[in-house]
């Protein structure tokens, strides 16, 4: 399955991927990578695997209706059949979301459909929430609102903070967006009634990260 790859920044989801494919986990080829961003550390590291590169700076669009064609033309002129976001700082209209529904997902730093949009780890903190995590999703015109691929766990420590806690998540960010790219890749997804079933997993798709050992 060729893939692209989404990025505004470090492209440490990306990097996941790459590893993946270049290790045959997956069942996929990264064809391109675009960034709305120029000369972010993301874009350093696809060059440093010999992958394609963009930059579609949405600032030189008129609007985002014309951002959205110019990323459109460039997926589809490389064959892409799988859209996956990585840290993709946009937020997408149906112009997009309507040409890749069920070819395109999305990682968040949270457990949705809790704490969508920006700051998810400190407002999980500030709630008093006993756990955090991250979750793949298939992207919707509405924001961080498609059905739910895979999910992951971790307890929010007492001595956590936002910095903390969002780099013990990302760990599992790496693991669950590999997951969800090779069940895709290899056909196990399907939708019913608004949900993702997939094939050969009964109890549901979800990774738990446990609190560091120190912490037990």
């Amino acid at each position: 399955m060729k893939l692209g790859v989404l990025i505004s920044g470090r492209g440490s989801n990306l990097q996941a991927l790459i590893d993946a494919c270049a290790s045959n986990i997956l069942p996929a080829e990264i064809s391109i990578v675009i960034s709305n961003r120029p000369n972010v550390a993301g874009l350093e590291r696809a060059e440093k695997a010999g992958l394609k590169c963009l930059t579609i700076d949405h600032k030189f669009y008129k609007d985002r209706e014309n951002f959205e064609l110019a990323l459109n033309d460039a997926l589809e002129d490389a064959g892409v059949e799988l859209v996956c976001l990585a840290g993709f700082m946009r937020v997408l209209t149906s112009t997009f979301t309507e040409r890749w529904s069920g070819k395109a997902i999305n990682i968040h730093p949270s457990l949705l459909p809790s704490f969508p949009g920006l700051n998810t780890h400190s407002r999980a903190i500030e709630a008093g929430c006993r756990f955090a995590g991250a979750t793949v999703h298939f992207v919707s015109a509405e924001m961080d609102a498609g059905p739910i691929i895979i999910q992951a766990v971790t307890p929010i420590l007492p001595n956590d903070n936002p910095d903390s806690l969002a780099a013990r998540v990302l760990k599992a960010e790496h693991e669950i967006y590999v997951q969800a790219v090779r069940w895709i890749a290899e056909g196990k997804l399907f939708k019913e009634n608004g949900k993702v079933i997939i094939e050969g997993v009964e109890s549901g798709a979800s990774y738990y990260l446990p609190p560091p050992h120190s912490a037990v």
